[in-house]
């Protein structure tokens, strides 16, 4: 168990700042080359989050909020909550943080050479120390969360996929039920599940979203097939009904608030899958919340669960806008209002509620678009929330 930092030790990473914001990526690419010569933990990345650098950004934008922080950590709940859901999702385990520790200190020495004094490498081994704890304690009081819902597990559990469903020209949906035959656990909208897949390229984990409302007998995710993707490529291919893989319990802190305020379900692409559960949810049990539901897709061919979304929204008495970025029409009678073009922020805050909190999913530049957008035209952050699937860059401008 680490102890609270000396006024020195804090001092010592405050003056690391400067290193950090010029050399942080160097220092967390060198720490992964580091750690993916272990197979096991390897598993746990997405390669093409490496090959991007996506990873690297993420988490050196992670340790400079750190840092920057390391004298308020209670401003990085919200990060740290983040994270603690994706290494549960991901079944990491204490034991693993001391070989992430010994790489992130070696990759520091490496990366600043004699900047790196006894007296710096001292300090972040404690402000790692500390974080560590912080990250386990947590991590356990969700596991321990997990083994007791109704349903509920800890670690890994058999699911059989039950049944696939083509959406569109991209998009399958693939029912997952417990190889146990008992309950499970009920998600909460907006939350996703991490697969842990044997193929014969190796091993692999990945987070989806699960694309239906909560329930006691099954979770449904609904994967995009992608051009160079070794999972969605298996799960399009080489995974048919009956097929048996590993699941951990429902992870994410991107979940649909209680309340009476609108909504505005906003999405771009597979992007979708979230705002599904969000969606159905509201309308199984009776919403009055005004609801926005508005998406963008290519083309009336990329589009997926169009009838789904027309009876859920009919059922909550949702306002549907569809945004067709490369145009076309969509077959008549036209289930809901569509646009031709991008969708922007200026046309949410034109045409949303104004006091709608906004859910937002899709892709990188969508989403900070959006985001960016939205708090330019003054709608607070507390009010805007987000998910976006892979290493989080930091959406906020602020």
């Amino acid at each position: 168990m680490s102890h609270p930092l000396d006024a020195a030790t804090i001092a010592t990473i405050k003056a690391t700042i400067p290193a950090l914001e010029a050399h942080g990526v160097d220092i967390t690419a060198c720490m992964y080359r580091k750690l993916l010569s272990d197979p096991q933990i390897a598993a746990m990345f997405n390669e093409t989050d490496q090959q991007n650098g996506r990873q690297p950004r993420a988490l050196a934008m992670a340790v400079l909020a750190y840092a920057k922080n390391i004298d308020n950590l209670g401003a990085l709940g919200g990060a740290v909550e983040r994270i603690a859901q994706k290494h549960t999702g991901l079944n990491v385990r204490p034991e693993q943080y001391p070989i992430v520790g010994k790489a992130l200190l070696a990759a520091i020495s490496e990366t600043l050479g004699d900047a790196a004094t006894p007296v710096i490498m001292d300090a972040w081994a404690k402000a790692y120390g500390l974080l560590a704890d912080i990250l386990i304690g947590r991590e356990k009081t969700i596991y321990q969360e997990h083994a007791d819902a109704p349903g509920g597990w800890e670690g890994w559990r058999g699911f059989r996929i039950e049944k696939r469903i083509r959406e569109s020209d991209l998009v399958t949906s693939i029912i997952l039920v417990p190889t146990d035959g008992e309950p499970v656990m009920r998600h909460l909208p907006g939350q996703y599940l991490t697969l842990a897949i044997q193929t014969p390229q190796g091993s692999f984990r990945r987070n989806y979203s699960i694309s239906c409302a909560p329930n006691d007998t099954h979770y449904r995710i609904s994967v995009k097939r992608e051009a160079h993707g070794k999972i969605s490529d298996w799960l399009h291919n080489h995974a048919p009904e009956g097929t048996v893989t590993l699941l951990g319990a429902p992870a994410g802190d991107f979940t649909l608030k209680p309340g009476k305020t609108p909504l505005a379900l906003v999405s771009a692409g597979v992007g979708i899958t979230p705002m599904l559960s969000m969606l159905e949810t509201e309308a199984e049990k009776g919403t009055t919340r005004p609801i926005s539901f508005v998406h963008a897709t290519h083309s009336p061919q990329s589009l997926a669960f169009a009838e789904e979304v027309r009876k859920q929204a009919q059922t909550a008495k949702a306002d549907v806008t569809l945004f067709l970025t490369t145009g076309g029409n969509l077959p008549s009678p036209q289930p809901f209002r569509h646009e031709s073009g991008h969708m922007t922020a200026e046309w949410l805050a034109q045409n949303i509620l104004p006091n709608a909190d906004f859910y937002i999913c899709g892709p990188e530049d969508f989403q900070s678009d959006i985001i960016n957008g939205l708090l330019e035209r003054g709608i607070p952050a507390a009010r805007i929330h987000h998910e976006y699937f892979g290493p989080d860059e930091q959406m906020l401008a602020a």
